[in-house]
């Protein structure tokens, strides 16, 4: 029988450090809550807004797999790896940290903001030789279905990670109705409506509300509202 979590937006950390306004879907830095750990190998998902010309100076992560989906505007990387680059919406980037990297990230714009999803995965395989990839994907190809972004396969569409999780991301029609199949036993998917309003799995979601879904085969999805946008991300439940 399929089990299911409601995160709405409300119930997310926040942090406004002035340059930096931040809401945590789960526990991450000074927010904590027991009950919004993690969903499966699902670790962090962070909603921040940079301000112009501002943003996070080189720092190390290791052993986790980081991703960042720009929503407005365009935020710089540079890494230990010796990667520089702009990525802004419509791109999706990638990181490995495995046996360690460091890294930065700021806006590059000094006058917009930058909205961006910075997403971290447990992996499935610890001390790997950290990788950094990053990709542009056609925005046409996510109206009324849900566009995979990423995989575990290098070969498949959008980019890849160490882990069995599938990433897809869909702009709907008001009405529109289709169900979206999880891609792997023993995975669930977590829904995040990035804007408008949907009804998953008989939920209905606002905003900026997540909605994890597992022992579940099948998920029913509607769009409520014109235009809504979501990110479904398929995870395995169990950490290894």
């Amino acid at each position: 029988m399929a089990q299911s979590v409601l995160h709405t937006a409300n119930m997310r950390g926040h942090a406004n450090h002035g340059w930096l306004d931040a809401h945590h879907t789960f526990s991450f830095a000074n927010h904590y809550n027991p009950e919004m750990m993690n969903f499966g190998v699902l670790r962090v998902l962070n909603d921040d807004r940079v301000a112009g010309g501002r943003g996070f100076g080189s720092h190390p992560h290791d052993n986790m797999e980081i991703i960042t989906i720009p929503l407005t505007g365009s935020l710089a990387h540079e890494d230990s790896m010796g990667n520089a680059s702009v990525i802004k919406n419509g791109d999706i980037q990638v990181m490995s940290a495995g046996t360690g990297v460091y890294h930065s990230e700021y806006n590059a714009d000094p006058d917009q903001e930058v909205n961006l999803l910075q997403i971290w995965l447990f992996p499935n395989k610890k001390n790997v030789t950290p990788r950094y990839g990053q990709l542009s994907l056609n925005l046409d190809e996510r109206h009324n279905r849900f566009q995979q972004i990423l995989s575990p396969n290098a070969d498949d569409e959008g980019v890849w990670i160490h882990q069995d999780a599938w990433f897809s991301l869909g702009r709907f029609d008001a009405g529109f109705e289709t169900a979206y199949t999880i891609r792997k036993p023993g995975n669930g998917a977590y829904f995040f409506v990035i804007s408008g309003k949907v009804t998953v799995s008989g939920q209905q979601l606002d905003t900026r509300d997540g909605y994890g879904v597992w022992d579940a085969a099948e998920i029913s999805f509607r769009a409520d509202t014109d235009g809504a946008e979501v990110l479904v991300m398929d995870v395995p439940m169990q950490l290894q």
